[in-house]
């Protein structure tokens, strides 16, 4: 800021300083805790809300998402019962009732939209896996609702699919909602609500066995 400038401005230019300096650090501080309250995550079970919008298409649905360390990840469907998608630490399952096979691909080879949330399974660490990261803080309201902070970013693994991750996190770092918009326009929402953290969570829930008679199919890898 200019010097002279700030001699006329006096005690506002000192105030428009200490703003300036101190919001890099209020950003660095939440994306700390993010990291902080997942890296010391063992397991999660949440109610989730997913909405697609895209390609002549919207479509919600809702179902119960479990997660445990290391790698593990389970979501299951209200509706049809039974459609799943599951990550047991080596392959990724992906199976709807009534359909004619089971899709199977290695985890290390996944191009799904749920993987942004893989993130919650490792060592989470933002400020390295998103690039033009922006923190705008939402207050809270008469109603009761708590102040949450709103993180975008682009995802540098998925830079060529993924325009803008958007995630809806509150003040100690737990993530309520995240939002994918990718570049074709499409965009995936998930609403996270009733987050139990570190329950016991057997191995069984992250293990997926195909229907008698249904066939396994190895989803070919990302391009």
């Amino acid at each position: 800021m200019n010097l002279v400038l700030c001699k006329r401005l006096g005690s506002l230019c000192i105030v428009l300083i200490l703003l300036a300096s101190s919001a890099p650090a209020q950003d660095t501080k939440l994306l700390h805790a993010v990291d902080d309250h997942y890296n010391h995550l063992r397991t999660l079970r949440a109610r989730y809300t997913e909405r697609y919008a895209g390609m002549g298409l919207d479509r919600t649905e809702s179902g119960t998402l479990l997660l445990k360390k290391p790698g593990l990840m389970r979501w299951s469907y209200d509706a049809p019962a039974g459609k799943v998608f599951v990550l047991d630490g080596h392959f990724a399952w992906f199976y709807t009732p009534g359909d004619a096979q089971v899709t199977r691909a290695p985890a290390r080879q996944l191009d799904d939209l749920r993987t942004p949330l893989r993130l919650l399974l490792g060592h989470t660490q933002l400020a390295k896996e998103l690039d033009q990261i922006v923190i705008a803080p939402t207050p809270g309201d008469a109603s009761g609702n708590p102040a949450t902070f709103t993180i975008t970013g682009l995802p540098k693994a998925m830079a060529d699919r993924v325009r803008l991750l958007t995630l809806v996190v509150s003040a100690d770092g737990a993530i309520q909602s995240m939002k994918i918009e990718e570049t074709t326009g499409a965009i995936t929402a998930f609403t996270f609500s009733d987050q139990q953290e570190n329950l016991p969570l057997p191995a069984a829930d992250f293990t997926f066995t195909p229907p008698p008679g249904v066939p396994i199919i190895n989803a070919p890898p990302p391009i």
